[in-house]
């Protein structure tokens, strides 16, 4: 036994053949779908939060809910049965019923914090030095293979833009991302700063405590208004057909429908604008969608959330809600000077501007004695990374929802695991070939087609992306569903190294 299995064995660590990163609704599904797929592997989920859930369960603010339905956001394997856009709280009983159907609290540790991940060339191994924020203790875990499901933001803090004299600002400003309990806005003025999902959801469901609301945006969002149900869902109800079947049918003519108008909002994008923009004009007329409602790129460069019965521009028709289309120039004593003149007093200033990227769950990582620049690494289908060994990260889709990509992610990390067994292989890592020799290297997503804030900001952080689709992130959910089952995991990218040297430690 070499010394650094044996030092991490004295010193109590426990050994897993797969470790898998935050349990939320990537890494509650990694849980199940190593249960089903690779029974014989030994696994934990190690998360940093009290419970499982992620940003159903830090999100507090009023209203939180989805903004995509919840038959495709939800598990392939576990029929949605409620309203397509849920709130956290429907969203975590489902999970709740996932954990609790499948057994899997048993393999979770909740307020276990990682503060450093190690890879061992030498050990075929990853070291995991973790906190218990419960009791305190730093505890070593060690195993074969990790599985990033942290997410994609930072939970602690959201993104505030720094905009000039906030210091004088005599309100009060908060973020939805750390929605504050003892928060009061019963009477009060409230300016919500931004306009997307979060803004929307918001404005209407704190509309009716204050005294007024106001959305200030820098420019507008697409949104697409309708009902809170699924047709199809509801008459396949009425005919007593199965939950699962249900699931599966609905699933599909949602997903057909988004790659329809994916691939209209790219081949004819002047005709889907004018179809999205006479949805908001249907709730509130031509003039304040021309005036505030009209954005300024082609439909789905940035994601397009629904809107539960337009409820958002039901409140601005009501007069609970308006709506002002100008930049900061500064924070007063009572509220924002603006560019054009006008000022916005505020009691309350919500900053519904978005969050800050998380590279890898803030993690620092060390390989074979060298610290990784996730920066200098090229991704393999945004899902691993040259010269990170035994690694898969999960990051969903932008224009999908996130959990079809986890689904399609937890089948190839299942076949990997055991192809790498069937071949006596103990590590693999991504490499580029000879023939990507000179491939032209770029930023990770393409800013032409998608180019949200949050990606703006830490595009310099993010691994490089290569012009052939195997080295590529692709936002593709309808190509890859069929591509990723087919891909040839003894292609010449995967290179594939033999037992250590030593024994490993024993599975706990």
């Amino acid at each position: 036994m070499n010394a650094t299995v044996q030092s991490a064995r004295q010193a109590g660590s426990e050994h897993f053949d797969v470790l898998v990163v935050g349990a939320g609704i990537s890494g509650v599904g990694a849980a199940y779908h190593l249960t089903q797929q690779c029974p014989d592997k030994s696994f934990v989920v190690l998360e940093t939060l009290e419970s499982f859930g992620g940003t159903w369960l830090t999100h507090k603010y009023p209203g939180i809910r989805s903004d995509s339905d919840l038959y495709t956001f939800g598990y392939r394997f576990k029929p949605w049965v409620g309203p397509p856009i849920a709130t956290a709280d429907e969203i975590l009983k489902y999970m709740g019923e996932v954990i609790e159907e499948n057994d899997l609290s048993r393999h979770i540790r909740y307020r276990h914090r990682i503060s450093g991940a190690t890879w061992s060339s030498r050990d075929n191994l990853w070291t995991i030095e973790v906190e218990r924020l419960d009791t305190g203790e730093y505890l070593t875990f060690t195993a074969n293979f990790l599985w990033m499901c942290q997410g994609y933001y930072r939970q602690s803090k959201g993104y505030t833009p720094e905009w000039p004299g906030m210091a004088d600002y005599k309100g009060r400003i908060v973020h939805p991302q750390t929605w504050p309990d003892d928060l009061e806005l019963k009477g009060k003025q409230v300016l919500v700063i931004g306009s997307g999902a979060t803004a929307a959801t918001l404005i209407p469901n704190i509309a009716d405590q204050c005294a007024h609301v106001t959305m200030l945006q820098r420019s507008p969002t697409y949104f697409i208004p309708g009902r809170n149900a699924n047709e199809l869902a509801d008459t396949l109800r009425e005919l007593k057909i199965d939950e699962t079947w249900i699931h599966e049918i609905v699933r599909r003519k949602i997903l057909h429908d988004q790659d329809a108008f994916t691939h209209r909002a790219v081949e004819e994008p002047e005709a889907v604008k004018q179809e999205l923009l006479a949805g908001v004009s249907a709730f509130v007329g031509p003039e304040v969608v021309e005036k505030h409602f009209t954005p300024s790129y082609r439909p789905w460069r940035q994601r397009i959330a629904f809107v539960p019965d337009g409820d958002i521009f039901q409140a601005v028709k009501a007069g609970k809600a308006s709506v002002v289309t100008d930049e900061i120039e500064r924070f007063t004593e009572t509220g924002v000077l603006l560019k054009s003149g006008e000022t916005i007093d505020a009691d309350v200033i919500i900053s519904a501007t978005g969050f800050n990227l998380n590279i890898l769950g803030d993690i620092p990582f060390v390989i074979d004695g060298k610290a990784l620049n996730f920066a200098d690494t090229v991704t393999y289908r945004g899902m691993m990374f040259t010269g990170v060994p035994n690694m898969v990260w999960v990051f969903g889709y932008f224009r999908a929802s996130w959990t079809l990509r986890a689904d399609l992610v937890a089948d190839f990390v299942c076949r990997m695991l055991q192809h790498m067994d069937a071949k006596g292989a103990k590590k693999v890592t991504v490499a580029l070939r000879p023939e990507d020799a000179d491939m032209p290297l770029s930023s990770w997503i393409d800013p032409e087609n998608f180019n949200p804030g949050y990606l703006m900001r830490s595009m310099h952080l993010l691994p490089k992306r290569g012009d052939k689709p195997e080295w590529q992130h692709s936002q593709d959910y309808w190509r890859e569903k069929d591509e990723l089952p087919l891909i040839d995991l003894d292609d010449a990218a995967f290179v594939y190294q033999g037992a250590a040297a030593s024994a490993r430690p024993a599975a706990a």
